[in-house]
């Protein structure tokens, strides 16, 4: 990894031909700050300074995650690093043969849009395939009106004690719209937050986000957008503000992500 990169840890793009669709899909609340193109993102990751982008899939249905895998798969390994899905609807085998088929480096897990919960075992039993090969995103907390009952915060607590190998990062520190629940929880637990909080981190009061990311450990924090929910430039600026050293600053936008996925 060059010093200094900045990588930007969690993004959504689509097919050209879907990606109005699939946009329109998400929290009506949120405003959004693209398209969902990957030119869009491309874009708007040159006016934010970002070097490169990890891009997440979603398959909501089993049938959907190999072609979902196989569009993250496309994406230009220089720019973007791509996601793919894992569906409890197929086995752990099917799940992990699509994830190598396509050359990615691991999937997320969205329990709201694929209508499961983080304790399902059919889930549980993919995420123990996938331990020590590949890394998982999960979204914990809320979305929209629903306040993330098959995601809480305990849940993932649970997932990090029973599956060590596995590389986890929890979006939105640990429970969107939980945050509290969150840091009573998960805060100090060994796994990786991204500190994704659409429409903006800054919507957190800065002392109580600092004070919880050095209670956790800035080197398992992970700077995250959720664009085009969000805009990365501010994220950028706002994380900065936060006051941390050059060091642990430059940790947080881009080099404890790459220490994790081996860039």
């Amino acid at each position: 990894m060059i010093p200094g990169m900045i990588i930007d840890g969690h993004t959504h793009v689509y097919p050209d031909a879907v990606a109005r669709k699939a946009i329109a899909g998400s929290p009506a609340d949120l405003k959004r700050f693209g398209d969902g193109t990957v030119s869009s993102l491309t874009e708007v990751m040159a006016a934010s300074g970002v070097d490169r982008s990890v891009c997440l899939g979603i398959a909501n249905t089993p049938d959907r995650v190999d072609n979902a895998n196989r569009f993250a798969g496309s994406l230009d390994a220089d720019r973007f690093i791509g996601f793919g899905s894992v569906h409890p609807g197929l086995s752990p085998e099917e799940n992990v043969a699509s994830l190598r088929a396509h050359g990615l480096r691991g999937a997320k897990v969205h329990p709201m849009f694929q209508q499961l919960t983080l304790d399902d075992p059919r889930l549980l039993a993919t995420l123990d395939a996938m331990s020590g090969e590949f890394a998982v995103i999960v979204h914990v907390g809320g979305a929209g009106e629903d306040p993330g009952d098959r995601c809480s915060p305990a849940m993932l607590a649970d997932l990090v004690r029973q599956f060590p190998r596995l590389d986890l990062i929890a979006c939105h520190f640990g429970g969107y719209k939980r945050f509290e629940e969150a840091a009573e929880v998960v805060i100090g637990l060994p796994v990786h937050l991204d500190t994704s909080w659409p429409p903006s981190l800054a919507t957190l009061d800065p002392r109580r986000v600092r004070e919880i990311i050095e209670k956790h450990g800035p080197e398992r924090i992970c700077f995250a957008s959720d664009w085009p929910m969000a805009d990365p430039g501010a994220e950028i600026a706002t994380i900065r503000d936060l006051g941390f050293s050059d060091d642990d600053t430059d940790a947080i936008l881009g080099g404890n992500l790459a220490r994790l996925l081996k860039l």
